[in-house]
């Protein structure tokens, strides 16, 4: 089979046994830094996605990308504009709430909540709260009956369970005879919700039937606005803005990233710094790939004398070289690459695995938002780690490769 003159000679330049062992080793050590660094790396971005996926996973189940709501507080014929923002493009779901603060008080113990009358069967379209029931059933709210869902920490706190009765009382007066006094209604709990750790939906958070909150707050057949759950997250800003010059003026349109935009930027950002700081490992194996490239220019320059004595050009002297190095740089980088791939894809049982033999719990769901690993590879990731790794290697290869096409025959023969 035909082989470039340079493929050739390249390729037997790897494969031959050479005298100094000492150039052997390094360049071994350079194929397994460019191997190690690149597995790291696909390693710690899957992780990183993991993580990103549980974190998305969590706020976006329970918070609605964009949010409608009247300057008023109260949203007339809210049911027109439902069906209207229905039908625009990038609108997955929408469901109308009635919000409010208040206190709930059990059994003498009394915590701050933030209360949503909604409409179970249209909430579900704008969050997933239902897949995330410990107890009971969200859609066991009903018009009339006084049900509520809370959430686990809250339920803890004040010590309620299903069918308990609870307290809501709100920042409102009701004035009679006896003085102004809060309005307050009881509750049965029919629903508790545990959404995680991490943005406090579990210690903060409160459902009601969205008749009973117009009740509640004397909202009549008001709301206080509507929810959307769109198709791409990360648009919520410039849908919000093109709804916000199509709706009336006295409606204020607000997304997700006006309260937790500079959370996803600082992930974002960790990511972007994690990648960057973990190249450097990628690059200092290149750095042993210039040094053993170097050295094998200098252990091979008769040889590289005799080739260009029978005509070898210097473009094929450079080509010698650079296709040792990228070879170098291949086998490295799809050793990494397998290597990656395989701790991706069992980066949860292993860790799970080292915890349970080890006796130790290094993933606290305190701080970490789960009590595992999680891990996701992303094949974008990848490529560009291939790309940045390969590229590092032909960087590499560019000066050693320069050096020996300017070797002059008779210096190089000298002494021979």
């Amino acid at each position: 089979m035909y082989r470039p003159l340079a493929v050739y000679i390249g390729l037997r330049y790897i494969r031959a046994k050479r005298s100094n062992h000492f150039i052997s080793f390094i360049s071994l050590t350079s194929m397994i830094g460019i191997a190690l660094g690149v597995a790291v790396l696909i390693t710690v971005l899957s992780v990183m996605n993991g993580f990103d996926d549980e974190i998305h996973d969590r706020f976006f189940g329970m918070t609605p990308e964009i949010t409608i709501a009247a300057m008023s507080g109260k949203m007339a014929d809210w049911s027109v504009w439902e069906n209207k923002l229905k039908h625009y493009p990038g609108v997955k779901g929408i469901a109308p709430f009635v919000g409010g603060q208040g206190l709930l008080t059990f059994d003498g113990q009394v915590l701050p909540v933030l209360t949503a009358g909604v409409l179970p069967e249209e909430e579900q379209s704008v969050h997933n709260i239902a897949s995330k029931m410990a107890a009971g059933k969200f859609d066991a709210l009903r018009p009339g009956k006084f049900g509520i869902v809370l959430g686990k920490n809250i339920a803890m706190s004040l010590g309620v369970w299903l069918g308990d009765k609870v307290t809501l009382m709100i920042p409102e007066l009701n004035i009679s005879l006896a003085g102004a006094i809060p309005r307050f209604k009881r509750f049965e709990v029919v629903g508790i919700f545990s959404a995680g750790s991490g943005f406090n939906f579990d210690t903060r958070l409160s459902f009601i039937h969205l008749a009973d909150a117009q009740k509640l707050f004397q909202m009549g057949n008001d709301v206080t606005g509507l929810r959307l759950k769109i198709n791409n997250v990360y648009a919520a800003p410039l849908m919000g803005a093109n709804m916000a010059r199509e709706l009336p003026e006295n409606f204020e349109v607000s997304d997700w990233t006006d309260q937790f935009g500079a959370f996803f930027k600082a992930v974002k950002m960790e990511k972007t710094m994690m990648f960057l700081i973990l190249m450097l490992i990628i690059a200092v194996a290149a750095f042993n790939l210039v040094s053993s490239l170097v050295m094998i220019v200098n252990d091979k320059q008769s040889e590289i004398a005799i080739l260009k004595t029978a005509g070898a050009r210097p473009s094929t002297i450079l080509s010698i070289f650079m296709v040792q190095g990228m070879t170098v740089g291949l086998i490295g980088v799809i050793s990494g690459v397998l290597l990656g791939i395989y701790l991706s894809w069992h980066a949860t049982a292993i860790v799970d695995w080292l915890q349970r033999t080890l006796h130790v719990q290094w993933i606290s769901s305190n701080v970490y938002f789960v009590d595992y690993l999680p891990s996701r590879l992303s094949w974008k990731d990848v490529a560009h780690v291939c790309l940045s790794a390969m590229l590092m290697s032909f960087a590499a290869t560019i000066y050693p490769a320069w050096r020996a096409s300017r070797v002059q025959p008779a210096e190089a023969l000298r002494y021979e």
